[in-house]
Formats: C-alpha cells, sequence, structure tokens
C-alpha cells in the first residue's frame, strides 16, 4: 500500500464517473423496452451495437533507429564479405540487412487500444492484454520526469506494466476489482492525454 501511495503522489489522477445505480436501472429498462436494432426513442436513429474504436496508436521505434539499423547489418554483412568473390559477395546482404527491420518492426508491434460499444462499455487492449472500462477507477498522465520513479522505487510489485523504453510518457490506470490483485495498469503511451480521455465512461448526460 505504500508504494502504491507513493506512485499515486506523483500524478494528477482524474476519476473515471461511473453511472449510479439509478442510472443503470434506467439505462436497463429503456434498453428493455427498444430491441437492439430498433429506432431509438424519439429520434427515429438506429442504436449501433458494434464496437468502435476511440483510441488507438501503435508504440512505433523512433525513426532514427531504421537507419541505425540497416546501417549495422550492412557492417555486419561487409565483415563476413571481406571483398571476398562469389558467395561472399551477395549473401552475407541478403541474410543480414533484413534482419534489423524484422526486429524493429517486431518491437514496434504493440499497438494500444480503447474500444466501446454505443451503450459504454468497453475494454482497453494493450497488446495482447485487456481490460474492461468498468473496472477502471480512476487514470493519470505520469510525465517523463516520473516515469523513472514509477518504474523504480514507487512500483508496486503486484501492478501490470506495459513500457516501451523510447517511449517517454505513461499512464497510470488505477483499478477497482475486488476479484483481481492488480493494483493499477502503467502503459507506455505516445498521446497520454488522449487515451485518458478515452479511458472516461461516458456520463448519462453525454449521452443523452
Amino acid at each position: 500500500m505504500h508504494r502504491r501511495s507513493a506512485v499515486l503522489s506523483t500524478v494528477t489522477l482524474y476519476s473515471v464517473p461511473k453511472d449510479s445505480p439509478r442510472d443503470l436501472d434506467s439505462t436497463s429498462s429503456s434498453d428493455a423496452a427498444d430491441p437492439v436494432g430498433s429506432p431509438a426513442r424519439g429520434n427515429g436513429v438506429h442504436v449501433p451495437t458494434e464496437d468502435a474504436t476511440v483510441h488507438s496508436e501503435k508504440l512505433w521505434v523512433p525513426l532514427w533507429w531504421w537507419p541505425a539499423g540497416l546501417a549495422i547489418g550492412a557492417l555486419l554483412a561487409a565483415e563476413v564479405h571481406m571483398g571476398a568473390p562469389g558467395i561472399r559477395a551477395w549473401l552475407p546482404y541478403l541474410l543480414l540487412l533484413p534482419l534489423p527491420i524484422w526486429a524493429l518492426y517486431w518491437l514496434s508491434r504493440m499497438r494500444v487500444e480503447v474500444v466501446r460499444n454505443a451503450s459504454g462499455e468497453g475494454e482497453l487492449r494493450a497488446g495482447q492484454a485487456h481490460l474492461p472500462l468498468d473496472v477502471i477507477a480512476r487514470a493519470a498522465v505520469v510525465p517523463r520526469t516520473a516515469k523513472s520513479a514509477a518504474l523504480g522505487r514507487q512500483l508496486d510489485p503486484l501492478a501490470f506494466v506495459q513500457h516501451r523504453t523510447w517511449v517517454k510518457q505513461m499512464v497510470l490506470i488505477v483499478l477497482d476489482d475486488p476479484d483481481d490483485p492488480t493494483p493499477y495498469w502503467l502503459v507506455s503511451s505516445t498521446r497520454p492525454e488522449e487515451l485518458v480521455a478515452a479511458l472516461a465512461r461516458p456520463t448519462p448526460e453525454d449521452r443523452a
């Protein structure tokens, strides 16, 4: 608890509003009255049921890594070549030049997404990990000045971390799930403010 409190003290937390039981009851009764695919009451608009992506970003490596990787591959290939004729004149380049491209693309494979349906339910996707939005209590941006502390002495051992070293900022996502011992998530993000905004549940006024 001490480590968790220390992490929370380094960032400004924004509460994620949740519907009150009354709002949930009224929503449920409205859904029961209007079957899926029927026009919404009062406006004649069909209610979409499929999930919509409200935030998406892929954590690409920095641009300068690509020419640097190709240069390293070419240097290694030249070391094998060493001016020799025949197969050694081209095979090292054929084999070694694609390796840094593949490695950099593999490092950039993680995507951070927030998907949401028409009722406001959805989930956060960070790589292969999925988190329902209704268990998120609050979220906050971890600036680059607080990143080392959040990942170091203040890190809770039970926290879930999706970190990419070249991404300077992160988002702290505090959970409110009695069935999950994970206190919070730390996720790298190139657009942390947009991610925090996407995680906020719409209020009944927003849906009206």
